[in-house]
């Protein structure tokens, strides 16, 4: 007859792995099998998303935390644009905030989208020190020139992002660090309470990404790529053919805890 210490460890046993990320996340994908599937693009299968969410509950357990629907959104969101998130690829990423799941774009990622959409020649964004040489000019004939030090020391004082058309065109933005701050303050929650976030984490990878955004607002856009820019630091809360039609339901207000785990995400 077994004791009252094995059939304690037999019966945590059978909790334990009734209660595994892979089981809950079954059930989810499971429960929500008939919307994902409506919703995925032709090149997505349900076999692929399955891989995808199960690499994101496994760097991010704390997404199954989140409400389920807030997460398979943010999921479909990554399957539509074609990014895999929470991948060493930094393309995008799906952040618990509180109890809903974000959906991020990563300034590789937005890279990586706006090149797809054909237009583009080259697209890039660039750190600037103080002992580089640079300089840039506004105006009729607009210019920049920006040889890097071999030895930069200190902080970045600014970051810039180009773009290149197929067909000549040309643009860029700079901003200087003290702007991409005030930025930051304005429109980052996790900057704003201080949370420990990418902009503590990988403030170079969310400057660049703040100037690509900047500058991509003056440049010619497909539908395609307007709708990857609009979809940037979203929640939704409902299962489209279309993500971008789905409102955005974010509010900060009901955010009452810290995403202690968005750095993880971000370094992984």
């Amino acid at each position: 007859m077994a004791t009252t210490n094995e059939l304690k460890a037999k019966s945590q046993n059978q909790v334990s792995k009734q209660v595994t990320p892979e089981s809950s996340l079954n059930a989810l994908l499971k429960k929500m099998g008939p919307e994902i599937q409506r919703a995925l693009p032709k090149h997505m299968d349900s076999d692929r998303i399955a891989r995808i969410a199960l690499t994101a509950v496994r760097t991010t357990p704390k997404l199954l935390e989140c409400d389920q629907i807030s997460f398979v959104a943010a999921l479909m969101q990554s399957a539509q644009l074609g990014v895999e998130p929470n991948t060493g690829l930094g393309q995008a990423y799906l952040i618990p905030y509180g109890k809903q799941v974000q959906f991020q774009l990563g300034y590789k990622g937005l890279i990586d989208l706006a090149v797809r959409s054909g237009q583009y020649k080259a697209i890039y964004a660039h750190e600037v020190y103080q002992e580089d040489e640079f300089s840039y000019s506004y105006g009729l004939h607009k210019d920049l020139v920006h040889v890097p030090s071999q030895n930069p020391e200190g902080e970045p004082i600014g970051y810039y992002a180009v773009y290149h058309l197929k067909n000549g065109g040309y643009d860029f933005v700079y901003w200087t660090r003290e702007r991409i701050e005030k930025h930051a303050h304005k429109f980052s929650q996790a900057v704003q309470k201080g949370w420990t976030s990418p902009w503590k984490t990988n403030y170079d990878a969310m400057a660049k990404k703040t100037v690509l955004k900047e500058v991509l607002k003056f440049a010619p856009k497909s539908i395609e790529l307007q709708k990857v820019v609009e979809a940037d630091e979203t929640i939704k809360t409902e299962v489209s053919k279309d993500m971008s039609e789905v409102i955005d339901v974010t509010d900060y207000s009901v955010v009452e805890e810290e995403p202690v785990q968005e750095e993880m995400i971000i370094e992984q």
